[in-house]
């Protein structure tokens, strides 16, 4: 029972860390891991949306299109980002500036935090769902290298529509789930007091999506969490960003393809 208990508390222990308002943003890590970062807006559809943040930059002298859900570090701030929820034209401008990649060679970085997209009614009937899909089907075929690094919460489709991709990191406190823990024990057992049960039992963890095949990679944080020393955790993603990538550029693209689709038919098949 008590190495049960150790379980659950673990679990909502990290949830309870990516969700921390001090904890770095994509916005962040994007400004700090890139040695010049020019940002771009609009979907050339509908409008610009602030959740998420997406340009062009350099990284150890690496062109690279670089894509991020964000949320604010204080309420005025989340406000303007939405909570980290997007919105189609995010997601649409995403698939925008993947396709500018894509044209001009450029390897892709996608920065995940967000609880899941806006499910408002205007997003709703702005096409939510299409854009989500049109995101995963497009990444799946995409002729440059991509990653994707969840660094607070990975939450449902949301998250998904920027997490297909050749190298999948994740920050050693962040989660990825299909929902909220709250969402997950509200749903399957009409108790929204069994929270903390929910986390451990939705292996939503960096070291539950590992050992399942989910993702790639895990990064320590530094102790407590990476919001206790933002610029540590800042040169060691740079670090590790900067080697995959140099690891993906010198691979054939065709191969690059072909082990990114076996990557996701392979998902869940250690369940059978």
């Amino acid at each position: 029972m008590n190495q049960e208990n150790n379980v659950i508390n673990n679990a909502w222990e990290k949830v309870k860390l990516s969700r921390n308002i001090n904890r770095p943003s994509s916005e962040y890590y994007i400004n700090n891991i890139s040695d010049k970062f020019v940002e771009l807006h609009g979907d050339r559809c509908y409008g610009d949306d602030s959740a998420v943040i997406a340009g062009i930059c350099k990284i150890d002298g690496i062109s690279a299109t670089i894509i991020g859900i964000t949320k604010g570090n204080n309420t005025k701030e989340n406000i303007k980002r939405n909570f980290g929820m997007p919105k189609p034209e995010g997601y649409k401008k995403s698939y925008r500036l993947m396709k500018y990649a894509e044209n001009h060679n450029m390897p892709i970085l996608c920065f995940v935090d967000t609880p899941g997209a806006y499910c408002g009614v205007e997003a709703e009937e702005n096409g939510q769902g299409m854009a989500i899909a049109n995101n995963l089907l497009e990444m799946s075929r995409l002729k440059v290298p991509i990653i994707s690094i969840f660094i607070g919460e990975g939450g449902s489709g949301g998250a998904l529509a920027l997490g297909i991709a050749d190298k999948v990191l994740m920050l050693e406190n962040a989660i990825y789930s299909i929902l909220s823990p709250e969402g997950f024990s509200s749903i399957l057992w009409k108790d929204a007091s069994r929270t903390a049960e929910a986390a451990s039992v939705m292996k939503l963890t960096a070291n539950d999506l590992k050992e399942i095949g989910i993702i790639d990679r895990i990064i320590e944080e530094p102790d407590g969490g990476a919001h206790n020393n933002r610029q540590q955790m800042t040169s060691t993603l740079k670090l590790i960003i900067v080697e995959e990538l140099k690891k993906l550029m010198e691979c054939n693209i065709d191969i690059i393809l072909e082990r990114r689709y076996d990557k996701f038919r392979k998902v869940g098949n250690t369940f059978d």
